[in-house]
């Protein structure tokens, strides 16, 4: 993750089934951001039966996305995350706790190129994810 690379599929994917079939998920549902990442991810969940109703694609640009990294803080106390403009903390109690995630607290240059080259990962692999799910996908800004 620190090389802006994607955690081994093996890892990760027992993870997230182990996760996605405890009941609670079963009852109530679940949303996962950022995943799959990879087409192998995607048929490894439909190996264990799991597939989403709804595969949302955000279509936005690298700028758009950078500056969304960049702002981005979480609440250690609540696990809440922030965004110093998008979303800002209530209060200065709250703002005086937030941090940033280890991989975005490098420079800003160091910053960008570790955001850009996550974009490059993900551009690699989105085609053939959205591929196995272009019945159910849908674009939002």
């Amino acid at each position: 993750m620190e090389k802006g690379e994607l955690v081994p599929n093996e890892i990760v994917v027992m993870m997230v089934k182990e996760r996605l079939l405890q009941p609670d998920s079963q009852q109530r549902g679940w949303l996962l951001d950022g995943y799959p990442r990879s087409s192998s991810q995607a048929a490894a969940l439909e190996d264990y039966g799991i597939r989403p109703d709804v595969f949302i694609l955000l279509d936005v640009s690298e700028d758009i996305l950078v500056e969304r990294v960049v702002g981005r803080r979480l609440d250690p106390l609540t696990g809440k995350i922030y965004h110093l403009k998008y979303s800002p903390p209530e209060n200065d109690e709250i703002a005086s706790r937030l941090t940033q995630r280890f991989d975005d607290t490098e420079e800003k240059a160091c910053l960008i190129f570790l955001v850009k080259l996550r974009l490059r990962t993900h551009h690699q692999n989105v085609d053939a994810v959205l591929s196995l799910y272009k019945d159910i996908t849908v674009k939002a800004c």
